[in-house]
Formats: C-alpha cells, sequence, structure tokens
C-alpha cells in the first residue's frame, strides 16, 4: 500500500508548525525526510502516526492516506493503535524502550501477525541483532544508548509492519552502532519493506533512500532522487547545512 501526505497543515495550539507537507512512499520504497532542526519532520512523523491530538496538536488542512484508507484530515483521524494495526510500525526519536522489561519482553510486548505466519518473530529479531539476544534478560533502562536503538527497531519489526518510519536512526549513536544500523536498514530494503527516515546523515541516507524529500519551516520545497540531490549543490547549501 502507498502512503500519501498531502498539503499536510499541522500544528500544536495557536503555532502551526506543517505548512504543506507532501510527498508519498510506495510499497517497497525508502524515502528520507531531510532538513535542519525544527522544520517539522518530527511533527510529520507524528501526524502519519495519530499522535499529535495527544501532544495538543490538530490537522489543520491536507490528509494522510495509507493505501484506501484515510489516517488523519481535519475532520477525522484515527488514533494510533488503529494506524499501527494497518501496517505502520514507528521507530521514535528517543527509542522509548519500556525501561523496566527485559529485551524480551519488550520484544513481545508488542508481537502482531497481520496476515498469515509473521516474518518478524523473536528468533527472526535476535537474528538481526545479536546483542539482544545476548541481553534479552536485561532490563531495557541498562542497555547502552545502541542497544536500545536496535531494541526499538526490533519493537517496531516485531508488529510485522508494511511501512517502517524512524525518526533520528542514528543520532547520538557510536560510529560502529551506526554502521550496523544502516547495514540493517539495508537488509530491510532488500526485503522489500518500505521506509520513512529521518536521520541527519546525509551521505548514508543517500546511499539508502530511493527519494529525498527536503523540509523547510513546514513546507515541501524539494523532491527528488540522490542521484538528482547529488547534483544540486545549491538546494543542500540551502535547506541541508547548518
Amino acid at each position: 500500500m502507498t502512503l500519501v501526505v498531502a498539503e499536510l497543515r499541522a500544528g500544536y495550539g495557536a503555532s502551526q508548525v506543517l505548512d504543506g507537507i507532501e510527498f508519498r512512499i510506495a510499497p517497497g520504497e525508502v524515502v528520507t525526510l531531510l532538513g535542519r532542526n525544527g522544520m517539522g519532520k518530527t511533527t510529520t512523523i507524528r501526524a502519519i502516526m495519530g499522535l499529535l491530538p495527544g501532544l495538543g496538536g490538530r490537522i489543520l488542512g491536507g490528509e494522510i492516506s495509507f493505501g484506501d484508507t484515510a489516517l488523519a484530515s481535519p475532520s477525522a483521524g484515527l488514533p494510533p493503535h488503529r494506524i499501527g494495526r494497518l501496517g505502520l510500525g514507528l521507530v521514535p526519536e528517543g527509542r522509548q524502550v519500556f525501561p523496566t522489561l527485559n529485551v524480551e519482553e519488550n520484544l513481545t510486548a508488542t508481537a502482531a501477525s497481520r496476515h498469515g505466519p509473521p516474518r518478524w518473530t523473536l528468533p527472526a529479531v535476535f537474528a538481526l541483532f545479536p546483542r539482544l539476544e545476548e541481553r534479552r534478560r536485561q532490563p531495557g533502562a541498562q542497555l547502552s544508548g545502541g542497544e536500545q536503538q536496535m531494541l526499538a527497531i526490533g519493537r517496531a519489526l516485531m508488529t510485522n509492519p508494511a511501512l517502517l518510519l524512524l525518526d533520528e536512526a542514528t543520532e547520538g549513536l557510536a560510529p560502529l552502532v551506526r554502521a550496523e544500523i544502516w547495514a540493517v536498514l539495508a537488509r530491510l530494503k532488500a526485503e522489500g519493506m518500505a521506509i520513512l527516515l529521518i536521520d541527519k546523515n546525509l551521505a548514508a541516507a543517500m546511499r539508502l533512500a530511493d527519494r529525498h524529500v527536503v523540509v523547510e519551516k513546514g513546507r515541501t520545497v524539494w523532491t527528488g532522487s540522490s542521484q538528482a540531490l547529488a547534483a544540486a549543490p545549491q538546494v543542500r547549501e540551502t535547506y541541508l547545512h547548518i
């Protein structure tokens, strides 16, 4: 199913954050949201996942759909648990693992099989992240930042999503852990999983993604392939460099 974000406008209270976000993600496609801090990337993810109402936000205009199902519009919106059941899995900024549950409990707490035998089971996640199996009895709070990010990705995969959304996939991680996360994302792409990705590592994102959506002040200002972005130094300089 294709995710479509059309002319999305949203905000918190009296503050408007998004003022015309537009993009789509087809099955099996990897798309990045790029832009400097504070430009609306995380708010876009929250809008897709139905999280804005719980954070004092709301959709002001436009709409979001996944396949034939409307996820959000100014007049209606699905709650996060129903959006998750449709096949969207979130790896949130800050990881947000359950601190008192151990690794195995964190993973099994979100496990779901949507259509037939699940692709992502506990053994499959442990095969993807062997370090998690080694620490399967440790509470989430006792894991390193890199291990918590692996756990957050594994937890999202255990919902067996059709589309994986990652907000700041490798922020604050050690270089070796970052490389491992990028390798895992490349493997997921090779297996046909659709991915929406926010990350500051532009070089790695350009190697992985099919297309990039550049956001400035809550608006989509540029969309194109990695090859097109590499050939557009003015876009990188104007919208992506601090």
